[in-house]
């Protein structure tokens, strides 16, 4: 047998996937500003003020405005005042975060089921089999860019390429509310003309031991060899080798748990009658229902959603001891919940009911006798 040099065989990239990257801009500050048309143009930042904790608590988030001021995401609260001690401080709306949240991925949802969630406001789309049957990942991404904007209110940007790693580095390179395509034959260049601290995944401390040895652009970066990359940064060292020659073959991953099911419609013609708002809800009530047999899924929480002719936007629950048994009861619940919340002269443009708290059918509260979730 002969035994020679060991050799490596050279990764080989797979370029016939269509995977889009949507990141919603500053998405708790821009909820903020759309639930409160006052804050556009000043900085928000989605932290509790610091004068109210002592100094403690880290940023969330910042809207862009703040950002110019040097404002980041998990910068101390603290930091952030003395960077900008005119900002808004907001603590944050969370469950208003998680409903919008949902309303986004329910678009997504309108062009394919494999959406790999990375959080609240980003996700991955593999979009090469499309419920839609279109050829252009580019144009998806643009209609759903659009039905974000003309559903939510709120901007996102996008990223566009044949692997999730360069997809979302192409989100990042024009926003807010862009879009950046790289298809295949560009992608290489795209890479090798990058700074080395915007690849995903390089952290200050490794940015610093990669101008250690004089690695500043993916140019240097492609100039080293596996072994040597292995050496100096481990697993990291093997994945970064690969992802500068553009290849990242991990497939988007489907969640499929869910967490909520709800419904929600939007009229042309704004209901300005009790009687619209009760038929309608009783309407909602029933396609949640028939959401619920169909996932298998039964919840304790009922969540009304009511949004006004102004886009005013108000949120009501109520979580109850027992499953949630049928569409009456739904709507039961959901009235009660209307006549808390509910102000007809100001038009409803929206009506949405959602049951969270989910568990399966299958499983039963036990009740002890002492104590009563374009081609490119």
């Amino acid at each position: 047998m002969d035994i020679g040099v060991l050799r490596f065989d050279e990764p080989k990239r797979d370029t016939t996937r269509k995977i889009i990257h949507i990141d919603m801009d500053a998405f708790f500050a821009s909820v903020e500003e759309r639930e409160n048309p006052e804050l556009k143009g000043n900085p928000v930042i989605i932290a509790r003020h610091p004068k109210e904790t002592g100094g403690k608590g880290v940023v969330a988030t910042a809207n862009y405005e703040a950002r110019k001021f040097g404002v980041h995401s998990a910068m101390s609260a603290q930091k952030a005042y003395e960077l900008c001690p005119h900002g808004n401080f907001i603590s944050g709306h969370y469950d208003l975060y998680r409903e919008i949240s949902a309303e986004v991925r329910s678009i997504f949802e309108r062009y394919t089921d494999t959406i790999e969630p990375l959080s609240l406001d980003e996700a991955y789309l593999d979009v090469t089999v499309n419920k839609q049957n279109l050829t252009s990942a580019t144009y998806i991404a643009k209609l759903i860019q659009r039905d974000i904007w003309q559903e939510v209110q709120l901007t996102s940007s996008a990223g566009v390429s044949y692997n999730k790693f360069i997809a979302k580095l192409a989100s990042d390179y024009h926003k807010p509310a862009g879009i950046t395509v790289i298809p295949p034959d560009e992608a290489l260049d795209f890479l090798r003309k990058l700074p080395i601290e915007k690849f995903y995944g390089v952290g200050k401390k490794t940015v610093e031991k990669m101008h250690d040895l004089s690695i500043y652009t993916g140019e240097d970066l492609f100039q080293k060899n596996e072994m040597e990359l292995m050496q100096k940064f481990g697993k990291m060292g093997y994945s970064l080798y690969r992802k500068v020659r553009g290849i990242d073959n991990s497939p988007v991953r489907v969640s499929r748990e869910r967490k909520s099911i709800g419904r929600e419609l939007t009229y042309g013609k704004n209901l300005t009658t009790e009687q619209e708002v009760l038929s309608e809800l009783r309407f909602i009530a029933n396609k949640v229902q028939i959401s619920l047999q169909k996932n298998q899924k039964h919840g304790k929480t009922v969540v009304l959603k009511v949004r006004y002719s102004n886009f005013e936007t108000a949120t009501k629950r109520l979580t109850l001891p027992n499953y949630v048994k049928n569409g009456e009861e739904i709507f039961f619940h959901a009235q009660n919940l209307w006549d808390e919340i509910g102000i007809l002269d100001r038009g409803i443009r929206l009506l949405g009911i959602t049951v969270t708290n989910l568990d399966p059918v299958a499983y039963e509260n036990i009740v002890l006798p002492l104590w009563d979730k374009e081609t490119y």
